[in-house]
């Protein structure tokens, strides 16, 4: 009782079956295992171990006193056996606001519970924590193993771009500021190569930032095998097909969405206007508030969701508009629908937005460009620089962007941006102050004339 859901419910058969299989004693009494607070759902099959080690201390198989000071979290097999389940992390994190010292879990499961600086037990079968309980043997220590055993690919090089000087030069902005990007253009001319290329160029994650994206990921059961810490700003790259509650979240549970999986990281959406307008019109709370909220009848869900956004599009239904090397057959009524899926507010989200033009012959023939390395340092004196406080402008550089918000014109969160991104371009030069040089930049990146129909 206490608001299972239907895995939850099916823990007594699992249950019943692991402790006959452990070969301990099945009471032969009716028993009520009471999931508190009632008013709480609960979900998934993490609550299986706690509920057998708690029948086997009722019917004093096991002793009482020894569960005190552990959390316990894990999935029953029907021979016994421990299954790691999603959301280890956040248990642990819980059970040491608790002043818990130990969490008791699956042996796969051990070394996310330990990122959260609690001691794992690690155990592979029930049979293993009732021996461990009653003092019989102790589980092998768990040791920690440093992030640094566990190698990834590192992300595509900014070294493979040939020519779009321009792109790059967004890239770089958008890394070093944390801004939107919008890179439309023809199609075939690097639009998607360039935005896999930015994750490249960001800094590591600090360790709270870390903690909390590897926390979402354990949660929405997406975390690797080897619960090791996600360092580096994670990169979502979902389908256009994706659904409202895949990207921003929700279901019965609700779950953690595209948008929160890219929580400190880039939310990189690919043939930005083949998503339903719906769903990129859920984007906009969340690109202003960090944050989704999922409201459903039986409560609401909170989700972090701080993200860059990056998207790419072509500037009409053929492609062949902006493109010198082809003849754009699109009516006005088509660029018209087109050009309806993308609302204005939507595109004032965008710090930057850059045409990006088809590279001619002996661009492509270049020698390898700067290499993403060499950006990434810049980017990192740059955040280190915008990190110390808001920058200040010249009278010069007012008065610049007081003329643009009249004649542009300039809505005020489109004033707020572009003075955002000039502070940008001035941390980039590695200096505080902005100038109106750096203003011009800044607004020499708001929505083309070739993005209105």
């Amino acid at each position: 009782m206490g608001l299972a859901d239907r895995a939850c419910q099916e823990a007594k058969e699992r249950v019943r079956s692991g402790i006959k299989s452990a070969e301990l004693e099945w009471p032969r009494r009716r028993i009520v295992v009471n999931l508190a607070p009632a008013g709480l759902k609960k979900e998934g099959s993490g609550f299986d171990l706690p509920i057998a080690l708690t029948i086997l201390a009722a019917s004093r198989q096991i002793p009482t006193d020894a569960l005190s000071g552990h959390a316990v979290f894990g999935e029953l097999a029907l021979d016994g056996r421990l299954r790691p389940v999603g959301g280890v992390l956040a248990v642990a994190e819980g059970a040491r606001r608790l002043g818990l010292d130990r969490i008791l879990c699956p042996a796969e499961s051990s070394p996310e519970a330990a990122l959260a600086g609690i001691e794992p037990v690690p155990v592979r079968h029930l049979a293993e924590a009732v021996s461990y309980l009653r003092g019989e043997s102790s589980p092998p220590p768990y040791v920690r193993h440093e992030n640094g055993h566990r190698r990834r690919p590192p992300p595509p090089d900014l070294a493979d771009v040939r020519g779009q000087e321009r792109a790059r030069r967004a890239l770089e902005l958008a890394a070093a500021g944390r801004h939107n990007l919008l890179l439309a253009g023809p199609p075939g001319i690097g639009k998607t190569m360039l935005a896999r290329r930015l994750p490249g160029i960001l800094p590591k994650l600090a360790e709270e930032e870390a903690l909390e994206v590897t926390r979402i990921h354990s949660v929405a059961g997406v975390l690797p095998p080897g619960g090791f810490l996600i360092e580096t700003p994670p990169f979502r790259a979902p389908h256009h097909s994706a659904s409202t509650a895949a990207i921003v979240g929700g279901g019965s549970g609700p779950r953690p969405g595209e948008a929160s999986l890219a929580h400190h990281g880039v939310l990189l959406l690919d043939e930005f206007p083949e998503f339903q307008r719906p769903v990129l019109e859920a984007l906009r709370q969340p690109l202003e508030d960090g944050t989704v909220t999922v409201a459903r009848a039986a409560g609401h869900a909170i989700f972090p969701a701080k993200f860059q956004l990056v998207a790419t599009m072509n500037l009409c239904p053929c492609g062949g508009r902006a493109d010198p090397s082809a003849e754009c057959s699109c009516t006005i009524q088509q660029l018209v629908r087109f050009r309806s899926k993308l609302s204005h507010a939507l595109l004032d989200r965008f710090d930057l937005v850059v045409t990006v033009p088809r590279p001619r012959a002996e661009q492509l023939a270049a020698s390898p460009a700067e290499p993403s390395s060499d950006v990434r340092a810049r980017v990192e004196e740059a955040r280190a620089l915008l990190e110390v406080g808001a920058a200040a402008r010249t009278p010069e550089a007012n008065a610049l962007l007081d003329r643009a918000v009249e004649r542009l014109p300039l809505s005020g969160r489109g004033r707020a941006r572009v003075a955002r991104v000039a502070a940008t371009v001035g941390a980039l030069r590695g200096d505080a102050t902005v100038g109106a040089e750096d203003v011009a930049e800044a607004l020499s990146y708001r929505s083309p004339k070739e993005l209105a129909p």
